[in-house]
C-alpha cells in the first residue's frame, strides 16, 4: 500500500504501509501534519509497518475534548486494527499521548519512542486564546519552532494560520493544551518499563533541552540522543540523523539487545 494513501474506515483515518513486524505507530502534535513524518515513513516503510493514525483534534466536542480523550482514541485505534504490540513514537502532543498509552497498556508497547514531547513542560501556544488575524506573528511563531526558519515552510505557515483563525479549532487548541499542563507526568514517568528513546533537539524552544534530560532522569529504561541545530522537531528539521538514531535504537530493542539500564546520553550533528 503506497504510503501516502490515506485509509478512511470505520470511523478512523490512518495511513498503514503495510509491511510485516511490529507496528511503528506515529503520533502527530497538536498542530502536526502527516508532512511531519515523510522522513521515518520513507526511511522505514520497507522494513516496518509504519502507521500514522490522524488524531480526532476537532472533531470530538469541546466539553469531553481532553488528552485522556485522544489516548482512547488510540486505544479504540489500535484494537480496531488488531495489533498485539507496537513501537510507540510521538511528537509534541503525540508524545504525551504515548505516554499515557503506554502507562495504562505496559503489554502492548514493545519500545517508545519521544521527540519533543509534552508531559513535563511545554510552552508552545500557552493555554491562552491564540492570537488570530495576524499573518506575520504566526509566521514568526511557527519560525520559532525550529532551528533553522526555513523549515517553517508557507505550507506550514498556511496550515498553522488556517487552524488559529477557525474559531472552534481555535478553542481545541486552548483545551488540549490546558488539558496537557494538567496531565504531568513527573510522578508516574518510574512506571514506564518499555525500552525507551527520547530524541531532542539541543535549539528546542518549546520542550527545552533540560526536558528531554528529565524524562531521562524519570524513565528508568531511557537512552537520550541530542540533536545539535535542531528544535522541536528533530524527524522534519534533522531527518538523516534522526533515523540513524531510531534505526539504531529499533535494532537493538528488535534483536533483544537493548541495554536495560539508563544509557548515557549522546549528541548528533
Amino acid at each position: 500500500m503506497a504510503a501516502s494513501q490515506l485509509i478512511d474506515e470505520k470511523g478512523f483515518k490512518y495511513i498503514e504501509t503495510g509491511n510485516n513486524g511490529t507496528p511503528l505507530i506515529l503520533l502527530h502534535g497538536l498542530l502536526g501534519a502527516l508532512s511531519n513524518f515523510e522522513g521515518i515513513i520513507r526511511h522505514f516503510s520497507s522494513s516496518h509497518n509504519v502507521v500514522v493514525p490522524i488524531l480526532p483534534l476537532f472533531d470530538i466536542s469541546l466539553r469531553s475534548l481532553s488528552v485522556m480523550r485522544l489516548v482512547e482514541y488510540v486505544e479504540s485505534f489500535i484494537e480496531f486494527k488488531g495489533y498485539e504490540s507496537v513501537h510507540l513514537l510521538g511528537n509534541s502532543l503525540g508524545g504525551h499521548i504515548a505516554q499515557l498509552y503506554t502507562l495504562k497498556h505496559p503489554d502492548k508497547v514493545n519500545s517508545m519512542i519521544l521527540t519533543g514531547s509534552s508531559g513535563l513542560f511545554e510552552s508552545a501556544m500557552g493555554t491562552t486564546f491564540p492570537k488570530r488575524g495576524d499573518y506575520a506573528y504566526m509566521k514568526a511563531k511557527a519560525e520559532s519552532v525550529f532551528y533553522d526558519p526555513a523549515v517553517a515552510t508557507k505550507e506550514l505557515v498556511d496550515d498553522v494560520f488556517a487552524v488559529v483563525n477557525d474559531l472552534k479549532k481555535a478553542m481545541c487548541v486552548v483545551a488540549i493544551a490546558k488539558s496537557a499542563v494538567r496531565h504531568n507526568l513527573e510522578d508516574r514517568l518510574k512506571d514506564i518499563s518499555c525500552p525507551t528513546l527520547l530524541v531532542w533537539g539541543i535549539q528546542d524552544n518549546v520542550t527545552p533541552l533540560w526536558v528531554g534530560e528529565k524524562f531521562h532522569d524519570l524513565i528508568p529504561h531511557a537512552e537520550l540522543v541530542k540533536v545539535d541545530k535542531c528544535g522541536h522537531a528533530p524527524m522534519m528539521e534533522r531527518p538523516d540523523l534522526f533515523n540513524e538514531a531510531l534505526e539504531s535504537f529499533l535494532s537493538r530493542v528488535e534483536s533483544g539487545v537493548f541495554n536495560h539500564q539508563r544509557m548515557e546520553t549522546y549528541t548528533l550533528g
